[in-house]
């Protein structure tokens, strides 16, 4: 078989997966819906992150779905789940787990016996994070970069594919403890969820006071959603929509020649290379979600500020003026030009 009628067999296989992969789409939103109301823009940014193999944290006031969000688009996708309570006592172990003594009640003879804990699944949902102190945080840093977790010097490989989504209450800031930027940037997205609307909230108030509940079922399993993952990273980009990524990370950094002044002005420090990094893998999902095989600028400047917003670090300027991180983006998309072959 020649090099060529192997590329356009494998090119095939390609297209077959990312269009059974849109197919799938359609009947998780159906799915979901089922379940979640509203909150379209949040759903297609938890899936983009599942596509990715990335993390998330999920932003939003109390009472707003965010757990049963999480929950719910895990179910849809045949995925484990596990929920996992952070409390200011909650300790390492409680997340890794632990090894205990078992004994042998036919021999008598003992042995250390690894109890696996509840990270040990493919979504894990870490319930409020900023509610417990940096050290039970940092346990859960090896896990989202290396996909494993170290106990007493064994090394454990966590299930594949593996996820953690984080929320956090923004308002509530009385006995919390700040994300460290470290653990911030290992996050794909920082996704926002807002009130509803009107209309929306009629609906969630009427489907939950009425005694029926639906469970999502399974579309699609882990083995599929592994190899969707693998055929994403295959769209193709143009090197000008990728260098337009690269641009928008580096002209976060002040002080870096960018001749930006309200980032000279607000920014203490910008974005890491993650940033870019990311831009591109979330602007390949999302655009196999939206029907296209190739990457428009259109689809980074979409995810910029799900991306960017914790990564951004800002100083006093910035809170005394009420300049926020999303509008810093804002701003940055309208500076940062864009290249024609983009569009």
């Amino acid at each position: 078989m020649s090099l060529s009628s192997v590329t356009e067999k494998t090119e095939g296989n390609i297209r077959e997966q990312l269009q059974k992969l849109q197919i799938y789409r359609e009947s998780i939103m159906k799915q979901v819906r089922r379940t979640i109301i509203g909150q379209d823009e949040a759903v297609n940014q938890v899936f983009i992150v599942l596509l990715v193999g990335g993390h998330t944290l999920i932003t939003g006031l109390p009472g707003l779905a965010k757990t049963l969000l999480v929950k719910t688009i895990a179910s849809a996708l045949g995925l484990s789940f596990r929920r996992i309570q952070f409390t200011p006592d909650l300790m390492p172990a409680d997340i890794t787990g632990t090894d205990i003594i078992e004994e042998d009640i036919t021999t008598g003879h003992r042995d250390w016996k690894f109890v696996p804990g509840p990270v040990f699944a493919n979504v894990v949902l870490a319930d409020e994070i900023n509610r417990t102190p940096p050290k039970t945080q940092s346990a859960l840093l090896e896990a989202m970069q290396e996909g494993s977790v170290t106990v007493l010097g064994k090394t454990y490989q966590l299930d594949h594919p593996f996820f953690v989504l984080a929320t956090q209450n923004p308002i509530e800031l009385e006995g919390t403890y700040p994300l460290p930027e470290a653990q911030l940037d290992r996050f794909l997205f920082n996704i926002v969820i807002d009130y509803m609307s009107e209309e929306d909230e009629l609906l969630v108030v009427n489907a939950t006071t009425s005694g029926d509940s639906v469970a999502p079922e399974p579309v699609t399993n882990a083995a599929e959603v592994a190899l969707f993952q693998k055929v994403i990273r295959k769209i193709p980009i143009a090197e000008s929509v990728s260098r337009y990524a690269v641009q928008l990370a580096r002209a976060t950094r002040p002080r870096n020649g960018n001749h930006l002044d309200f980032i000279e002005k607000y920014v203490n420090y910008g974005v890491s290379v993650r940033a870019a990094q990311y831009l591109v893998l979330a602007g390949k999902a999302r655009a196999v979600l939206e029907g296209r095989f190739n990457v428009s600028c259109e689809d980074i400047q979409a995810l910029a500020a799900p991306i960017m917003r914790h990564r951004i670090l800002t100083n006093f300027h910035a809170e005394s003026d009420g300049v926020t991180s999303d509008e810093i983006i804002r701003r940055l998309i309208e500076a940062v030009p864009t290249p024609k072959s983009g569009l």
